[in-house]
């Protein structure tokens, strides 16, 4: 595996994707009421159109959770799903759910009896949480897929749906650690920051893939914000960073904010282009949903797998 880096002038930056709609907390974090979550956006067919699936992983002091939204088309409420796994009950970990999505059915199955964590509240492997609708699984989560489908009695999607979108609060004192999969053919990456913010020596930033050092950032106080271009198996991802909370703020009551983002950074041109391109004349809509075939556009589809992953890194005393 092979990695190298294209570094880019240090710059201020902004993203569209949108802030959390509260903080976790008021008050500084404390080991009390910290509560891990990874947050992951779908694009799945369901109930007849393309929608957004969003999964919510939850992890504090007293058990796991995992809550299932589904964007509706005839109410400006989501449906949702929110399943408890505590740790003293063996059931929990594994069964089903039925309810209506816009007048269809949609079955929840999963089993995370065996399931694996790596310290945070996604798990990493020997589960699956299958979502059925109109007999087809269209959305499977976790390497347990053979069970899955014998559990379910339903057919893999036509088209796979595709994650676009994660977003994950980490806590810790100087390791944060995810995984991406920047590829869709590929398997996930290990992607840890690492830290040190303290002591006599000037502060320093690494960013790993995969155990690979591909960012290392010293003097850190002046370079709190910055972007660089790195290549993981020869796809260039962008990586964009701001930890200025981490060393002119209270510990705890700020985040550091780390996003990645696969593909070369765009041009001018390119940006004209596009959008030249998406004007919005009176031609056909890109909106998957907003066309009646069941399998409209595939092209609208392949623009919603553009990956994005925002790591929230929250550090403690």
């Amino acid at each position: 595996m092979a990695y190298r880096r294209s570094s880019s002038k240090a710059q201020s930056f902004s993203y569209s994707e949108k802030p959390p709609s509260k903080k976790l907390t008021d008050d500084p974090v404390t080991n009390k009421t910290v509560q891990s979550t990874v947050n992951c956006v779908y694009r799945a067919h369901v109930g007849g159109y393309w929608r957004n699936v969003t999964v919510l992983w939850c992890k504090n002091l007293m058990n796991n959770s995992i809550t299932i939204s589904f964007d509706s088309l005839e109410s400006e409420y989501d449906q949702s799903c929110k399943i408890d796994f505590k740790p003293w009950h063996f059931w929990s970990k594994k069964g089903f759910k039925s309810f209506n999505v816009d007048g269809n059915q949609v079955e929840v199955y999963w089993d995370l009896r065996s399931a694996k964590f790596s310290g945070g509240p996604e798990p990493c492997s020997d589960f699956y949480v299958a979502i059925v609708s109109e007999e087809e699984v269209v959305l499977l989560l976790g390497d347990y897929k053979k069970k899955a489908y014998k559990r379910t009695k339903s057919r893999p999607a036509l088209v796979e749906a595709l994650m676009f979108y994660k977003k994950e609060h980490v806590f810790n004192k100087k390791s944060f650690a995810t995984r991406a999969r920047f590829d869709q053919r590929r398997e996930d990456y290990d992607i840890v920051v690492e830290s040190l913010t303290a002591g006599p020596r000037d502060p320093e930033m690494w960013i790993s893939i995969d155990g690979i050092v591909v960012i290392h950032i010293r003097n850190l106080q002046w370079k709190f914000r910055g972007n660089q271009t790195v290549l993981v198996n020869k796809l260039p991802v962008q990586v964009f960073w701001d930890v200025h909370a981490w060393l002119f703020c209270t510990p705890g009551s700020e985040h550091g904010l780390f996003i990645f983002k696969p593909g070369a950074p765009e041009s001018e041109s390119d940006k004209e282009e596009e959008g030249s391109v998406g004007g919005g004349g009176d031609g056909e809509s890109d909106d998957c949903s907003s066309s009646n075939s069941r399998y409209y556009s595939t092209i609208s589809h392949s623009k919603a797998s553009e990956f994005c992953l925002f790591l929230y890194a929250w550090k403690l005393e």
